[in-house]
Parts: C-alpha cells; sequence; structure tokens
C-alpha cells in the first residue's frame, strides 16, 4: 500500500514512512492510494468472528507486508485488549461505548496502534523519534499513555491551557519518563498550528526525527474504523438500517467510519454531531469552507474551527458536494442544549452520557430514526472525565474509575510556552 499527500506536492510513501513522517513534506495529509471492498462473505459472517480477526482483516490492506501477519495480529490483540460494547438507551437508539481503555475515551486505540506499530518499525534502529502532539482534550492522555516508556520515542504534547478538563489534564501532565506536556496560552489551534508549522521547519527537522500522534497521522486515524465494524457486528441481528452519529471535533473518527463504510460495511447515514464550532455545518448549508476561531464549551474535545481530517472526507466522496450530502449530515449544538440533553437522557433511561455522547444522541434526534433504523451514537469518553459538568448538570455523584484514580492525586508538570519561538527553542534545545 502506498499514501499519497492530499496536496498532490509529495512523494508516495509506504505505510511505515507515513507513520514515521506523519505529515507530507508538502503539509498534506497522507491518504491511501486505494480501498478495496472486503468480500461480501466477510460482513455475512461477521458475527462469527472475534475482534482480532475483524481488525485484522480490515487493517491488513492498509499495512501491507510492513507488518508480518502474526505481529500486526499480536499488536492488535494488545491495542484491542477491552470490549466495546453497543448499550441500548430507547428503543431503536443505542450508544457505542468507547471508554473502557486505559484513559477511558475513544482515542487509546489509534494512540496505542501507533505506539505499537513506531515501537516495530524502531525495534532494531538506534534512531529517537520524537512525536509532536496537539490536544483538545483526550488525545493527550491517550497517547501519554499508549507511548509511555516506548524504546527510541519522547512525546511532546501541546495543549491549551484552562480549556481541558483536570482529569484530561492530569493523564497527560503526571507520566513523566518519556512524556513532556507544553502548556499553551491559546486554543487547540493554536496548538494544532504549531505542530504543522514544527513539522515543515527545516531548522528542527534536519536535527530531530519529528512524527505526529493527532489524528493526521494515519496509524492513530485509520485503527477507529474498528469500532464501525464492532458496532455492526452486535447489533446486525436487528435487521435494521444502521445510522452512526459521531460527535466530531477534528473530524477524525467519523471519516474512519466511512473507510469503513467503503470497504463495505453497511451503514444508511452518517451524522457529525459537533458543538457551536460549526465550520463543517456551515460547508454543508453553503459549499463554502471557511473555518473560524475555536470557541470552548463544556465538550472541549470537539472545540475545534479548523478541522484537519475534513479534506480526507471530501476526498472520500471524490470531492463531489452533492455525493457527500447524501451520506453525510452535520448539525451544531450549544452547550445549554447539551447540559438539557443530559439531564433529559439520565432523567427517562439512568444513562449518564458525558457531553459529548450527548451532543451525539441530539445529533441522532436531529437526523430523524425510523422504525426501520437503529441509531448508534458514540460516548467517545466516560463522564468522569468530565467530573465537574457532569455532576453539576445531572445533581448526582460518579465513581471514579480505578483507571482515574491512580492520577487524581500525582502532581502535574508541565512547561508553559506562549508562542512558536518557545516551542522550536524546546524541541532544538
Amino acid at each position: 500500500m502506498q499514501y499519497y499527500s492530499l496536496n498532490n506536492n509529495a512523494p508516495k510513501v509506504a505505510f511505515s514512512e507515513a507513520v514515521i513522517k506523519g505529515l507530507a513534506p508538502d503539509r498534506g495529509l497522507y491518504f491511501p492510494e486505494s480501498i478495496t471492498p472486503l468480500p461480501l462473505s466477510f460482513f455475512e459472517d461477521i458475527e462469527k468472528l472475534d475482534n482480532i480477526e475483524i481488525a485484522y482483516q480490515a487493517i491488513q490492506q492498509f499495512v501491507g507486508d510492513e507488518i508480518p501477519e502474526a505481529e500486526l495480529k499480536d499488536i492488535l490483540s494488545d491495542v484491542l485488549s477491552f470490549e466495546f460494547p453497543v448499550v441500548e438507551v430507547e428503543e431503536n437508539i443505542g450508544t457505542l461505548e468507547l471508554f473502557h481503555g486505559p484513559t477511558m475515551a475513544f482515542k487509546d486505540v489509534g494512540a496505542r496502534f501507533m505506539a505499537r506499530c513506531l515501537g516495530y518499525f524502531n525495534r532494531n534502529s538506534d534512531n529517537h523519534v520524537t512525536v509532536l502532539v496537539a490536544t483538545s482534550g483526550d488525545t493527550g492522555g491517550a497517547v501519554a499513555n499508549g507511548f509511555l516508556g516506548v524504546k527510541g520515542v519522547d512525546v511532546v504534547i501541546l495543549y491549551p491551557t484552562g480549556k481541558v478538563s483536570d482529569i484530561q489534564e492530569k493523564q497527560l501532565t503526571t507520566l513523566g519518563q518519556n512524556i513532556t506536556a507544553l502548556e499553551v496560552d491559546g486554543v487547540f489551534d493554536d496548538c494544532q498550528d504549531m505542530v504543522k508549522t514544527a513539522f515543515l521547519d527545516s531548522s528542527i527537522t534536519d536535527h530531530k526525527q519529528l512524527t505526529s500522534a493527532n489524528s493526521i497521522n494515519v496509524a492513530r486515524w485509520l485503527p477507529q474504523l474498528f469500532y464501525f465494524l464492532f458496532a455492526y457486528k452486535q447489533v446486525k441481528s436487528k435487521g435494521k438500517d444502521v445510522v452512526f452519529s459521531v460527535p466530531s471535533g477534528n473530524f477524525g473518527n467519523i471519516c474512519a467510519g466511512i473507510v469503513a463504510h467503503k470497504l463495505g460495511l453497511p451503514v444508511k447515514h452518517f451524522v457529525a454531531s459537533t458543538n457551536v464550532n460549526d465550520t463543517v455545518v456551515r460547508y454543508l448549508e453553503t459549499s463554502e469552507y471557511t473555518p473560524k476561531p475555536s470557541k470552548a464549551t463544556i465538550s472541549n474535545a470537539m472545540d475545534v474551527g479548523n478541522p484537519s481530517n475534513f479534506i480526507r472526507i471530501q476526498n472520500l466522496f471524490e470531492n463531489n458536494f452533492e455525493a457527500l450530502k447524501n451520506d453525510f449530515s452535520a448539525y451544531s449544538f450549544d452547550d445549554h442544549q447539551t447540559r438539557e440533553t443530559m439531564k433529559k437522557v439520565f432523567t427517562n433511561t439512568g444513562y449518564i452520557t458525558d457531553p459529548h455522547g450527548a451532543v451525539g444522541y441530539l445529533g441522532l434526534k436531529e437526523y430523524g430514526v425510523d422504525n426501520n433504523d437503529y441509531g448508534i451514537f458514540l460516548e467517545t469518553a466516560h463522564p468522569v472525565k468530565f467530573l465537574d459538568v457532569v455532576e453539576e448538570t445531572l445533581n448526582t455523584s460518579v465513581e471514579i474509575p480505578p483507571q482515574i484514580q491512580k492520577v487524581m492525586n500525582k502532581e502535574k508538570k508541565s512547561i508553559v510556552i506562549n508562542d512558536y519561538k518557545e516551542l522550536k527553542e524546546f524541541l532544538i534545545k
């Protein structure tokens, strides 16, 4: 499998090089040269397959022969060592819980997969790679945990001051070892811009091998397609058309779902559910893509004003605006609507959604799920990660799981930076 830059001004590369480079030299995102649908029998018999076999068959063409079958299955066994249940919330609507991993967020799978691929590619080398990543919340903790102690890898995480939850901050600032957190006076988009700029700064890259663990990296992004396959396996017997509603910030997760659809996964429709950061919602209304600065919300992992992965989604639809609108919708909701939905779901069903899951639920309702459909909204993080918001909104207490308890009382260690110049000085020191 070869990967090309979506800016179309860089050489094609193999999977390993796309993973190690992260971003193409022309600042474009890497994209697979082809997507070959899986045989129909794969989906007909999916209930008979375990998750490791499902994941292997789905990802193998993207990895190619660079990681042998036995080693790739070992990586997947390690990465997928927890559950991904679809929990029925009400008639014809379920939630796919993606928070049963070590940092209790959906980013765990991609971060762990990328870390182990990078470790495999670096196994016989003394070279050091610096993973440079921006986070609006959950990416930082997942990457920190996934790469902790990986040979030959240093991790530098940029996050916006005061715009991640307390628990999210603890998860990315308390691990030490090969993990460094840089606290940026700004918003997520500022962090992301700094990361992209560093990749193209030869005064850094001439001396240091950089890669990214944001969903711009193919090894972080593509494994998210597993979620949609695992969900379909669980609800196939219902005999209904499946609609996925995905809380969306940088749009990597829903983009991976569309890749699963291109592999042959039967999906009636995709809904991108966003907070007030509505760049894609406005695009679908006007056909004009006009990013704007991100705004802080209670669903902070979606506070992205210029989502990197949307260009991949456009490419998956061959840049055909009408084809995109036929299979893909996007809706925007504010914090008041989010809180009211959290209350409504809790009162009516007893189920506690985090703010992102609540936005996903709202997206399903806005789209409209009929009796022939089964709607699945993705619950991308455990409610405990947004403890203050959840407990204040629902007037209830949330039990602290062991994964979170172990970081609660650890000392935060971060380095405050104000601009790109300070990031550069840190990287080349």
